[in-house]
């Protein structure tokens, strides 16, 4: 399954925080957005362990769970398709 992960924080270190977090997990496609090939029992793992990095005051980060028959459709200018990462890689 495939999850946008799109977020605005306010604080740097927060931001940072996150983004590297989210760098563990899936690939970055714009500056505060993350496309997430992950099963939903590991994507709410990741939900979890989001809220605790932010502040829900200040900051906002939405999951858009993106249908596996809707990856194909999409429509990209100046980046690569959305593609799920390999199973495996040889070293």
């Amino acid at each position: 399954m495939l999850v946008l992960v799109v977020y605005d924080i306010a604080d740097d270190k927060r931001r940072l925080k996150l983004s590297d977090y989210l760098e563990g997990h899936g690939r970055r496609v714009q500056e505060s957005v993350f496309e997430c090939f992950v099963p939903l029992p590991k994507m709410m793992k990741i939900w979890e362990q989001v809220q605790s990095k932010v502040d829900d005051r200040e900051d906002s980060v939405r999951f858009y769970w993106i249908p596996s028959d809707a990856v194909p459709r999409t429509l990209t200018i100046g980046s690569p398709l959305p593609e799920p990462p390999p199973d495996f890689y040889i070293i």
